[in-house]
């Protein structure tokens, strides 16, 4: 994965959308092609509609799980420069015919130098949705927003939201994957109830580890129905590992609504940065741990 196109490809990005209800997830799973996933559908439309015999490979701004669904998602593909040349003009209108109706590819562009979808992004922001009516969800919206069968205190969720802001080891919220970081900068993390009912969290990091975002949503919601009170979801974080009382929600309440990316002439560098495995700065002269 490199942050230049090979010598004679051009760095193409896509801006794309997928209602994440049918699919296993984002990524191509080995040795399982009857396996349904995007990655592997839009690859397929690509390789097809460009008439290409070598496979299309992807590298997207965030992989997403199965039944999670993506408004904003980004991906980049290297294309062989007489292969974009032919095509580029074309390709969003043959690509709209060939996917399935639940993949939408919006824009089509050859990227700035440095760009990688992946390591170029600053933040990438999520919302989960979820309603407490009694009555349940509304039909129309239920592949989309998580039903709580409790009242919820939009207040006492955002109060103890407000204590998990800023960068630190996500550890008790994460999927542990052997050798990757669980720290990472929370930068927003705020519920809001519309007038319709539906209440949004809204959750916005540098980057997210598995699972985090559907573990914070859960940790949340037992504060919001009175489970737990609004300091216990940052001792959970203090404590730094797994807590049985921490659920992780179903995945159709959350979308991955929008990527963000540096000016272009800061790729460079965010890619640099991002690549580092990142470290908590210690605590006092022993390095005790803080907070």
């Amino acid at each position: 994965m490199t942050d230049e196109a090979p010598e004679g490809y051009v760095r193409v990005r896509l801006d794309l959308s997928y209602d994440g209800t049918d699919f296993s997830g984002w990524a191509k799973q080995r040795g399982r092609d009857t396996v349904r996933t995007v990655q592997g559908e839009l690859e397929n439309a690509m390789r097809i509609v460009m008439r290409m015999q070598d496979p299309v490979e992807l590298t997207v701004a965030g992989r997403t799980d199965a039944g999670v669904h993506a408004r904003g998602q980004v991906a980049h593909v290297d294309l062989p420069e007489p292969i974009w040349a032919e095509h580029h003009d074309k390709l969003l209108r043959r690509l709209a015919g060939r996917l399935p109706h639940d993949i939408r590819v919006w824009s089509v562009a050859q990227a700035p130098p440095g760009f990688n979808a992946r390591f170029s992004a600053i933040w990438r922001r999520y919302a989960y949705r979820v309603v407490d009516h009694p009555g349940g969800v509304d039909p129309l919206l239920r592949g989309h927003v998580l039903w709580h069968d409790w009242p919820l205190d939009v207040a006492a969720m955002n109060a103890a939201a407000e204590k998990l802001l800023g960068e630190h080891d996500f550890a008790a919220y994460c999927k542990k994957r052997d050798g990757a970081t669980t720290i990472r900068t929370l930068q927003r993390l705020t519920w809001e109830r519309g007038p319709d009912g539906v209440i949004t969290a809204t959750v916005r990091a540098d980057a997210f580890c598995h699972n985090m975002v559907r573990s914070l949503v859960g940790a949340l919601l037992f504060v919001g129905d009175g489970h737990r009170p609004p300091d216990w979801p940052a001792k959970v974080l203090a404590v730094g590992i797994r807590d049985s009382a921490v659920h992780v929600v179903r995945p159709h309440g959350l979308t991955l609504e929008e990527v963000g990316y540096p000016p272009d002439d800061q790729l460079a560098a965010r890619n640099r940065e991002s690549r580092n495995k990142r470290t908590l700065p210690l605590a006092g002269p022993a390095g005790a741990g803080c907070c």
